[in-house]
């Protein structure tokens, strides 16, 4: 039997590990193939960029108006929108580096004027009897010079002021569609229907 085993140890050997080899292969091929890699492709999303801003310069300058600025414009740009400081300008006065926002005005003061009497760059919020917008003469553009207050809402009070006559107080511009208690309160200050 040992010349048996010397002679073909070989195919015994195959005998042996071929049962073997064929369990490795099924069990193998048993095992639940990993889940495939998901790609998720998510589509970049824009950054909002701020829009353009409005800003109405006025007093000691060449053309005073409200003029449209990109929106990290400082005085100095809005000065050289209104084509330049008027020959009495005072603009050591004025801040030219301060960061404009929209709805701001900008009044350049003139030589020997009073500061009192002019406020260099006053925000839209400010609370002052020269920047008040009279709701009841405004144009559709002196309207859209008050915050929150677009080309189509400003349109859309002139048209109401029209349609229903002058506003009796500040209050009734709450009637106007697109007026809310938020933004009315944004504007209160800002508004009157003077005489």
């Amino acid at each position: 039997m040992n010349d048996f085993l010397e002679r073909h140890r070989w195919l015994l050997f195959f005998v042996l590990a071929l049962p073997l080899a064929a369990g490795v292969l099924v069990f193998a091929w048993r095992q639940p193939a990993s889940d495939p890699i998901q790609i998720i492709l998510v589509a970049p999303t824009a950054v909002p960029t701020p829009g353009p801003i409005r800003v109405y310069i006025s007093g000691a300058v060449r053309q005073p108006d409200v003029y449209t600025l990109p929106p990290d414009s400082i005085v100095k740009d809005g000065l050289a929108a209104a084509g330049g400081p008027a020959p009495d300008a005072d603009l050591d006065r004025i801040n030219l580096a301060q960061p404009l926002s929209d709805g701001q005005q900008v009044i350049v003061p003139r030589r020997g004027e009073a500061l009192s009497s002019t406020v260099a760059s006053t925000p839209a919020s400010a609370n002052t009897a020269n920047s008040l917008v009279n709701i009841n003469t405004a144009s559709a553009q002196e309207l859209e010079t008050l915050p929150g207050i677009g080309p189509a809402l400003a349109q859309s009070i002139v048209s109401y002021r029209n349609e229903h006559g002058p506003f009796q107080s500040i209050d009734d511009l709450k009637n106007v569609p697109g007026i809310g208690d938020a933004r009315f309160e944004r504007l209160r200050g800002l508004i009157t229907v003077g005489p």
